[in-house]
């Protein structure tokens, strides 16, 4: 379950509506609204249930529409309960009760390797978009890609990038050092994923960050050749 204060309604899933048949409402396919990305999806339909969230339940009108996640919090549900939400420490509060909204199985969770999906050649000196799958998938939803640890992958730089576990097809670039061509099998792990739990946004110009990458990138070829 996602809480959203920039959803103005409270949304359930299509496919997870379609099993309270009883409950479901549907509506004209005219209704839209539009997604955190700019996009429109329509409104299938609305129920009135029956929300656990925290030791209570809550009766609210959820509205059906085809989303990611299989339930989303909106702004309606939290100003009709007095929910207040915390984000310095991470939880939403009623009545007293404060609820987290990181489980801590998720913010304990280890990290996780990702698997080559398919035999790849990585050309000398050159990056490589390569497509993997977690290792243990559903120990978590989002995290970050980063260098793997074992040594069969000497030469090779792996790209931090914010990734969604939950895809078909996790993307790594991969940057290989070395003067000769990279081969990795099918099952070959190509990097370790952290847990994301929660994003903090930065000034990325004040920082000058968006260059550090191509230091970075130049002092690893430099000491590649050196050695």
């Amino acid at each position: 379950m996602l809480v959203d204060t920039g959803a103005n309604v409270t949304l359930l899933r299509t496919d997870l509506a379609q099993k309270l048949k009883e409950q479901l409402i549907y509506t004209a396919p005219s209704i839209s609204l539009k997604t955190a990305t700019g996009e429109k999806t329509e409104i299938r339909g609305k129920l009135d249930a029956s929300l656990e969230c925290g030791s209570r339940k809550f009766h609210h009108r959820i509205y059906v529409a085809d989303i990611t996640d299989p339930c989303i919090l909106g702004l309606d549900f939290l100003q009709k309960f007095n929910f207040t939400v915390d984000l310095e420490k991470n939880e939403i509060r009623t009545g007293g009760e404060e609820i987290p909204l990181f489980s801590a199985s998720v913010q304990h969770s280890k990290s996780c390797s990702v698997l080559a999906k398919k035999r790849t050649i990585i050309p000398a000196r050159s990056e490589c978009l390569i497509q993997g799958v977690p290792e243990v998938p559903g120990q978590f939803r989002y995290a970050v890609t980063d260098f793997p640890s074992q040594a069969s992958q000497k030469g090779l730089l792996v790209a931090a990038t914010l990734v969604d576990m939950e895809m078909e097809a996790i993307p790594v670039r991969v940057l290989n050092l070395n003067n000769k061509p990279k081969i990795l099998d099918k099952g070959d792990v190509i990097a370790t994923c952290e847990p994301v739990v929660d994003i903090v946004l930065q000034n990325f110009l004040e920082h000058n960050i968006y260059r550090q990458p191509w230091r970075i990138f130049k002092y690893l070829m430099k000491n590649n050749e050196q050695q």
